[in-house]
């Protein structure tokens, strides 16, 4: 797999340090994370702006470039900084803007930004905002009920900019539930899309089992969506099933692979919605590993249980994924930029394997014209890794570990932290990288400050900086 590998940043910070100016601006206070500083791809900078967050998730910017943070367990929360433009931000106001313990993932806004959307395990629920002031409405409308299961409860949230009005909610479900997954009326394992504008302020939510279309099912959980800024095609990014076994044999270090699914877009929704496979059938990622491989390749869909479905029946009957991502990386989220020519993806991280994977930011490069992956659909090279964690032996619990991402209006990439409570922000920069030199750490002038007990500032973790220009080890 091609990654774009880069040295890691690791040049020891104290309490107290002299360092130099990035990009020709003074940050008064360094934030170092409690961990190995991770890699940074060639030709981009990141930095560490905020800690002593709350399982951070989701994350949208307001008009007013404030950002709307779900911290799960806890509700949502508006950062504000001082911009010294660059990477260069400081944290200066933090707002509990919803205090609900209910809140656990999914975040959106209206194209208007007068509306925010916020999920639970149960519903999707609306508020009115009011950017300016930085408020809400005092009481949430409830827009889509009828959600709740006992595990995989992450309810993502995308508002359509290609439909208006349009809410595409995707929810999973628990592997206990397999077989009512095969139901498309029990609602589970599914992303759907709602139009808003049959409601009103009197209308019932809309029922997540029986209203809505369907853009796709058999889906275990695709907790990231995304539309393509060009052509509005929403593509997702799915976490499959943990511990498979194929007639026996164990095969759950490389198989199945976590997956990149294409529905179309919203102005063609397909009446008999296409079905990817849960819980019968998965894709490839690694042939070799898989007994009774014939016909199989990368990305193809295989039966767990040969005897009661053959590989050739799954490959007919259900939709394969576009890309083939590498088993238990667990994505969470993908945004495309505003050509449309990258998508970007955290990945999350495995949490049960024998040797950690995961634990990065990576980018697919898409066809701006088409909204089509470069790659070909059996392709396993086509990640780009932006920023990554490299001493993954110790992850999960002593590295950072990607969830949410959003765009600013300077085309900055931010990115929640959500084990570690902290926040990043990304920085593609001007001019080609050299691709043979080691990467190196900038820091601004200030002090720096451990993550970890945060600094208190405002009710929460002081933002500082920790600029890293990557440059690419080949």
């Amino acid at each position: 797999m091609k990654t774009n590998h880069v040295a890691r940043t690791a040049l020891a910070l104290g309490l107290s340090a002299s360092v130099a100016v990035a990009q020709g601006t003074a940050c008064a206070t360094v934030l170092v994370p409690t961990y190995s500083p991770p890699s940074v791809a060639a030709g981009w900078q990141a930095q560490l702006v905020a800690g002593g967050l709350t399982k951070p998730r989701s994350i949208e910017f307001d008009s007013t470039g404030a950002l709307l943070v779900v911290e799960s367990g806890k509700g949502v929360t508006r950062q504000t900084f001082t911009d010294n433009k660059g990477t260069c931000l400081i944290a200066s106001q933090s707002t509990l803007l919803i205090n609900d313990t209910t809140l656990n993932h999914g975040l959106a806004l209206s194209v208007d930004g007068k509306t925010l959307y916020a999920s639970s395990v149960k519903s999707v629920f609306a508020w009115d905002y009011d950017a300016k002031a930085g408020t809400v409405g005092a009481k949430p409308r409830t827009i889509v009920d009828n959600m709740s299961n006992t595990d995989l409860v992450t309810r993502t949230l995308l508002i359509s900019k290609l439909k208006a009005n349009t809410l595409i909610v995707s929810r999973g479900s628990a592997d206990a539930n397999e077989v009512k997954a095969e139901t498309l009326s029990n609602g589970l394992s599914q992303i759907r899309a709602f139009d808003l504008s049959k409601l009103n302020a009197t209308s019932d939510p809309f029922n997540y089992n029986t209203d809505g279309a369907v853009l796709g099912w058999g889906l275990r959980n695709s907790v990231g969506v995304g539309e393509h800024p060009i052509t509005g095609g929403i593509y997702a990014v799915e976490n499959s099933i943990d511990g498979v076994t194929r007639n026996g044999k164990d095969i759950h270090e490389n198989n199945p692979g976590e997956e990149l699914n294409f529905f179309g877009n919203l102005s063609v929704v397909n009446k008999d919605p296409p079905n990817y496979g849960y819980p019968k059938c998965f894709a490839v990622w690694n042939v070799t590993e898989i007994p009774q491989n014939d016909g199989l390749h990368i990305g193809s869909q295989f039966a767990v249980d040969e005897e009661n479905l053959t590989d050739e029946k799954c490959n007919d009957k259900y939709v394969e994924p576009r890309l083939t991502l590498p088993a238990h990386y667990a994505p969470l989220d993908i945004k495309f930029d505003k050509e449309g020519s990258t998508a970007y993806v955290t990945f999350h991280g495995s949490f049960d394997k024998t040797n950690p994977v995961g634990y990065r930011v990576s980018s697919i490069a898409f066809d701006a014209k088409t909204g089509d992956p470069v790659a070909k659909a059996n392709s396993t090279d086509f990640l780009t890794d932006i920023l990554s964690n490299d001493a993954k032996s110790v992850c999960p619990g002593a590295c950072f570990r990607p969830a949410g991402l959003a765009f600013d209006a300077a085309g900055r990439l931010w990115m929640t932290a959500d084990s570690t409570g902290e926040i990043y922000v990304l920085e593609k920069l001007d001019g080609t990288p050299t691709a043979t030199a080691s990467g190196t750490i900038v820091t601004a002038t200030g002090t720096a400050k451990n993550a970890a007990p945060a600094v208190r500032v405002g009710g929460w973790g002081l933002a500082g900086l920790v600029a890293v220009v990557g440059l690419a080890l080949m």
